[in-house]
């Protein structure tokens, strides 16, 4: 079986692509190609491969074995391509490029706007995120799918290079009416009574919670897992529950009032944002650009705009006065 001979990186890129999404028509419109071309690259791939690469179980499409193994091969090498193309492009100066920085869900609420800065500086280079819990940044780096990722954890489990870019503080966020709201110096112990919402499996956030609660032997009533940072951050506006939460992702809501951070001793919680890839993978000089600057300017630039935020996590209250307001859930006391 000579796959050099019958098989195109056109094909390589197009499966890669619809391994990852949850169907041809998603693969379609990702690609701009339409779902009878994609349909037809992917029997041509299997026809040159001589095995299924995917299978149906009820709605869904799944990778066979074949189609894993597959995968993985081929991810590698469309890595192998890009960093060709990257090297080549090198030679033309750092003034173009491309690169793709994998953000876990947390980093997306600053890292854009650092995005934006660099593109002022280099205008010629192409960056491209992909945004994912750490799990799936942790596959993207394993496949060599992304140059750089900005998470919180470096991966154990992965040879990588990671440097600390800045502080990432984890508060206890609550409803503004919780009883708790403005007092000083509270026990962890003293929310024994409370159901805590954290992320799904695989999310940094959550390993940050179940870190404070091992450490602490802290066991809560009843604990609720959900799917985002934006859909734990308004379950606790609804007074579903407490969460702990990264303080840069609750800009709007301090600012606003519309949630509260509380005074719990041993928090805010300090952890750290990393940049990170992988260690065998050499980067282009745009990459190493972003990299670069990702160092020297993330720490001022959360400084600057998250000072407040500080002050308000170490307050342990709202500066609304919506939690003055009667009537209002009394969250799960």
């Amino acid at each position: 079986m000579k796959l050099t001979r019958r098989v195109t990186l056109r094909q390589l890129e197009i499966f890669c692509e619809a391994a990852s999404q949850p169907s041809f028509s998603a693969v379609a419109e990702s690609l701009s190609l339409s779902q009878p071309a994609i349909s037809m690259q992917i029997r041509q791939l299997e026809e040159a491969v001589g095995l299924a690469l995917f299978e149906k179980s009820g709605r869904r499409k799944m990778l066979t074995e074949a189609g894993t193994r597959m995968y993985e091969h081929a991810s590698r090498i469309l890595g192998e391509v890009h960093d060709t193309e990257q090297s080549l492009l090198a030679l033309k100066g750092l003034e173009t490029g491309s690169i793709t920085v994998g953000l876990v869900s947390t980093a997306n609420n600053f890292a854009p706007r650092l995005l934006a800065a660099f593109s002022q500086l280099h205008p010629g280079i192409e960056v491209r995120f992909v945004v994912g819990n750490r799990e799936a940044l942790v596959s993207l780096l394993k496949e060599n799918r992304t140059d750089l990722a900005v998470m919180g954890r470096p991966p154990g489990e992965i040879e990588t290079v990671a440097e600390s870019l800045a502080d990432n503080p984890h508060v206890i966020v609550a409803p503004t009416s919780h009883p708790l709201c403005g007092r000083k110096r509270i026990a962890l112990s003293q929310l024994r009574g409370e159901t805590f919402l954290q992320r799904e499996s695989g999310s940094g956030t959550r390993g940050v919670m179940e870190d404070l609660f091992r450490a602490q032997r802290f066991k809560p009533l009843r604990i609720l897992s959900l799917g985002s940072n934006e859909t734990v951050k308004q379950s606790v506006m609804a007074g579903l529950g407490l969460s702990v939460l990264s303080l840069h992702t609750l800009s709007l809501e301090l600012r606003s009032g519309e949630i509260a951070c509380l005074d719990v001793v041993g928090l805010p919680l300090q952890r750290s944002w990393h940049v990170v890839h992988l260690r065998r993978r050499p980067l282009s000089p745009a990459a190493l650009a972003f990299r670069k600057f990702l160092v020297e300017q993330t720490q001022p630039y959360l400084s600057k705009h998250y000072a407040d935020l500080m002050h308000v996590a170490h307050a342990g209250k709202t500066t609304s006065k919506r939690a003055a307001k009667p009537g209002r859930a009394r969250g799960n006391r």
